[in-house]
């Protein structure tokens, strides 16, 4: 089981909307933009983690996982110029998946592809679902 308690996403209170009329630059949602959106999804065998990073280079992302969580890690470095409008974000992101599951951690996998990090964590044997069979009496 994955759990995945990012505050930063999802629709924002009317508080968050009052904040954000006061003081734009400092807004919610702006700041939400900083952390890449993640997919994360689970079959018997395994958890999968896919995050949206275009534009990045591998070395300037760190990933890594501790006992219950996967953590996401990185810089988008600020390409120098005059811009006449800038969306995509830059600067420092982390994104924590908490993770509530036994991993096989010796078969963790990562990979990037076309600006999308791909992250295969394969479940224990003990946490896997395990069919019984029915015994007649």
């Amino acid at each position: 089981m994955v759990i995945d308690l990012s505050p930063f996403y999802g629709p924002g209170t009317p508080l968050d909307r009052l904040f954000e009329s006061l003081l734009p630059s400092m807004a919610i949602s702006q700041r939400s933009m900083a952390y890449p959106p993640l997919n994360i999804g689970e079959d018997d065998a395994n958890i999968y983690v896919s995050c949206e990073i275009p534009g990045m280079d591998i070395a300037d992302i760190d990933l890594t996982l501790t006992d219950s969580s996967l953590v996401i890690k990185g810089e988008r470095k600020t390409v120098k110029g005059k811009y006449y409008r800038q969306e995509r974000p830059t600067g420092f992101f982390q994104r924590v998946v908490n993770i509530q599951a036994p991993l096989a951690r010796d078969r963790v996998t990562a990979n990037m592809r076309d600006g999308v990090l791909e992250v295969v964590l394969p479940k224990s044997e003990e946490s896997r679902p395990k069919k019984i069979t029915i015994d007649a009496v």
